[in-house]
């Protein structure tokens, strides 16, 4: 292609009219004049996508300079994209576009940096066109790209993809949260109504109920099948989430010099903490059991409640890897992505360098969740005995396996040999163990040995109740689990390390063996003052 700078000219064009106001052109007398009409521009653009020539040409300046001026601006956008047809195309559909509405031409400096970040060089970018631009640029885990598609997807997008990337306010994003606490409302409103429909839809007495019982229990199930279903809330966590994802895709365009102002940092929420974790104490078992209400979303077993557990799951083919999980707090993707590679019997210690999570409900294995997370865990005798003994087993699985497919091979059926994928914990034939079968069969357990109700991933949770129930403070428990910085470990379990002094303080004061009830000693539950052992006693009535 010709250079485009050898293409442009400047030029006079007429602008006499004959009495019916009908330009005259080249019939003009005056055109021998060299002076004579306006100074006008003509520069050729680069092609259009079927490849058809295109020309940009502006009329009506009052002076060659004015000319000059803006026909060098326009070289220099097209100098811009070098050799690159499709950069050149670019810039010849702004320009183009730029000369039908005979809009002012661009600096240069916006269109380079517009170029830069290949987004549109005419500056009407919407915010969700940015979105996308962001996300098909985003180099981080696909888990994590999950989660910021989603907020896109469902929020972003509906309530503000619409608007001009750089005419973003605070107002904006603020009504979009806004709208998200009123849709929270119709959903609590719509969940209570399905609730009460539920109790109008189950029979009063056990047995066939009579024909107009029936009748009626038809049409409050018809009502039911009418009303909307279940659906969850946008908690304080997720709407704090939304804003994040906005806030990163934002500061990127800031960095990109596409807007100056960050709305999303300006919006008030609500504060979204952190849930804190709490023991399952005595107390809160015996409520739980009454009521089936947990105290808390955090839940942590204590030592007793996790040797139970433990009891009840070591015949499981998983034991090995609740045991890890419970005493070193690792993750359930980095228990399941654990290798054989990075395990040190003679040194007690495992290096935790992959983990395998859901995208979707595919698993994938990624690095770990963050660069801290990524290291080596010192583990205790007890659990590279448990480790050992596991391995042992695994081998046992690949030999029978081996053995009975080699012979449904013979008896012609199509069959796989024991996959080694080189992990800790696998499926039955050796391939990735798929993170939720871990979830249920340790709920399976749970459920079975009657526990009071924790999450899997609670059982991390509960490593750094060990730590403390060992006499560990926070900065252990940080260095356990692996955090990256003390204020998150804080946050946590600050409340349960507090919880855990409790518990350890009353153990300690019992430990001490008296022969008589003391003054100093905490009173027996129920007992009336000045009525125990040793007790003086009132005297009679008579006496």
């Amino acid at each position: 292609m010709p250079s485009a700078r050898r293409a442009g000219s400047i030029y006079r064009r007429c602008e006499c009219r004959d009495a019916g106001g009908k330009l005259l052109g080249q019939t003009c007398p005056k055109l021998k004049r060299k002076s004579h009409g306006a100074p006008g521009i003509r520069q050729e653009l680069p092609p259009d996508a079927d490849g058809k020539r295109r020309v940009f040409r502006r009329t009506g300046y009052g002076s060659v300079a004015e000319a000059q001026g803006d026909l060098s601006r326009l070289q220099a956008i097209l100098d811009l994209p070098g050799d690159d047809p499709d950069e050149q195309r670019r810039v010849g559909d702004l320009l183009a576009d730029v000369a039908r509405r005979r809009a002012d031409i661009p600096e240069t400096s916006e269109v380079q940096r517009r170029l830069g970040v290949g987004v549109p060089l005419e500056g009407t970018m919407t915010v969700a066109q940015w979105l996308d631009h962001v996300m098909a640029n985003k180099a981080t885990r696909a888990t994590t790209n999950h989660g910021y598609r989603s907020h896109i997807r469902v929020h972003l997008a509906p309530a503000i993809g619409h608007l001009r990337l750089d005419r973003l306010g605070v107002g904006h994003v603020q009504d979009m949260f806004n709208a998200i606490d009123d849709r929270n409302d119709v959903i609590r409103a719509e969940n209570q109504a399905r609730r009460e429909q539920v109790a109008r839809c189950k029979r009063g007495k056990p047995g066939a109920p009579k024909a107009a019982e029936r009748a009626q229990l038809a049409a409050e199930r018809e009502r039911l099948d009418a009303m909307p279903p279940f659906r969850r809330i946008t908690g304080p966590a997720t709407k704090q989430a939304i804003r994040r994802t906005l806030r990163m895709a934002l500061n990127k365009a800031i960095a990109a010099q596409l807007i100056t102002f960050n709305a999303a940092q300006h919006v008030e929420l609500a504060a979204g903490a952190r849930p804190k974790g709490l023991l399952w104490t005595t107390e809160r078992v015996a409520r739980w059991r009454e009521t089936g209400r947990k105290p808390g979303p955090v839940m942590v077993w204590t030592p007793e409640l996790l040797g139970e557990f433990l009891d009840a799951a070591e015949g499981d083919r998983l034991y090995a890897l609740f045991h890890l999980i419970a005493h070193h707090g690792l993750r359930r993707g980095e228990a399941v992505g654990q290798s054989w590679d990075d395990f040190s019997p003679a040194r007690k210690e495992i290096r935790v360098s992959a983990e395998i999570v859901v995208d979707g409900w595919t698993p994938i294995e990624t690095a770990p969740k963050t660069d801290g997370s990524a290291g080596v865990v010192k583990i205790d005798a007890g659990t590279v005995a448990v480790l050992q003994a596991h391995r042992a087993r695994q081998l046992a699985e690949r030999e029978a396996w081996n053995a009975r497919a080699a012979a449904e091979r013979e008896q012609g059926k199509d069959t796989h040999d024991w996959t080694d994928t080189g992990k800790m914990f696998v499926a039955e034939d050796g391939a990735w163990l798929h993170p939720d079968v871990v979830s249920k069969t340790f709920r399976r357990i749970a459920d079975g040995a009657g526990l009071p109700p924790i999450n899997l991933r609670d059982l991390r949770h509960g490593a750094a109740a060990l730590v403390k129930a060992a006499g560990g403070e926070l900065h252990d428990a940080k260095v356990k689990l692996r955090h990256s910085t003390i204020v998150l470990t804080s946050d946590t379990y600050m409340e349960l390390f507090e919880e855990y002094e409790d518990e350890l303080t009353e153990r300690a004061a019992a430990v001490v063996p008296r022969a008589r009830k003391s003054h100093d000693e905490a009173p027996t539950p129920g007992a009336v003052p000045g009525q125990g052992p040793g007790a003086s006693q009132p005297a009679d009535a008579d006496g």
